[in-house]
């Protein structure tokens, strides 16, 4: 169980992200392109994996003051460090070869993911800000990786959308760290000393605002209504801000930390919310023919 643990499993739903260009272009039902996708998908998934055994393997010293991260394998001493990097080098391959197989272009795309994350590891993550932009820049790659894999283009609205989302999700786990930080009275991260609640809260309430009116402006805008052939996108805005909201009520009103990722894993609202706004939307744009949408 610890070397499952070790590969950090539930951190794969962000590799969904692969499949996020071939919904948005109303193609999520050839067969083949899903197939691409879905071992794209776990090509990413093997590098991002080999990333966190990296990461936890410097940072196993600093993890054991940590309430959560304490439990880790590196850092608790289930999986001893050799063994981690041994299985890191396996998983690096393993993804590399099937991301070569696939596509050379996304190969060249998931080196890029890697480099980017090693570099976070060995010290770009301490330089605040800049830590935050590296961990969109992240679901970013993971888009065009999509798009290279499935061979449809990426528009603008789905880069600039998938950005401000990642980089308001990056803003959440910030202010988890730092609320840890307050809680347990020591430092977990250096990034975290240039932060404080108030700037934190602050970005939280402008990006959601900002990613708001830009799914708005998708929605409504001329040359997607066109593509996609239905006006009809922005009936989804209703889930696009419940679900945010939810979010903040959480961490402002609950005061319930934790990484958005977990807090998606536990909260049962937004889980219902995202699968609504997955569901309209599916329906709308691969049904959009049909009487109820006449």
């Amino acid at each position: 169980m610890a070397y499952l643990t070790l590969l950090r499993p539930k951190d794969w739903a962000k590799n969904l992200f692969l499949f996020i260009p071939l919904f948005f272009a109303g193609d999520l039902l050839d067969a083949v392109k899903l197939t691409l996708l879905s071992l794209g998908f776990f090509a990413f998934s093997f590098v991002a994996s080999s990333i966190y055994i990296i990461n936890d393997y410097r940072d196993r010293e600093e993890d054991k003051k940590h309430p959560v991260k304490c439990k880790r394998p590196l850092a608790s001493g289930e999986v001893s460090p050799k063994k981690a990097l041994t299985i890191c080098t396996m998983l690096l391959l393993a993804g590399s070869s099937i991301a070569w197989a696939l596509n050379r272009d996304f190969a060249i795309v998931l080196a890029a993911y890697f480099l980017l994350n090693l570099g976070y590891s060995f010290g770009l993550k301490n330089i605040s800000i800049l830590d935050i932009f590296i961990l969109a820049l992240g679901f970013v790659l993971r888009i065009k990786s999509g798009s290279i894999i499935s061979q449809v283009p990426l528009s603008e609205w789905i880069i600039i959308m998938v950005l401000l989302l990642s980089i308001f999700m990056a803003i959440g786990k910030r202010r988890d760290d730092l609320i840890l930080k307050i809680r347990s009275g020591s430092d977990m991260r250096k990034s975290v000393k240039s932060y404080n609640l108030e700037f934190l809260n602050t970005m939280l309430a402008i990006v959601a605002a900002v990613i708001i009116v830009a799914y708005l402006m998708y929605t409504l805008s001329p040359e997607v209504i066109t593509r996609l052939q239905t006006y009809r996108l922005y009936y989804t805005t209703i889930f696009v801000i419940a679900g945010l909201m939810r979010y903040l009520q959480i961490i402002y009103v609950t005061a319930d930390a934790g990484s958005p990722t977990n807090i998606l894993y536990k909260d049962r609202f937004l889980q219902i919310t995202l699968l609504l706004w997955i569901v309209s939307f599916a329906s709308i744009l691969y049904f959009k023919d049909a009487p109820f949408f006449k």
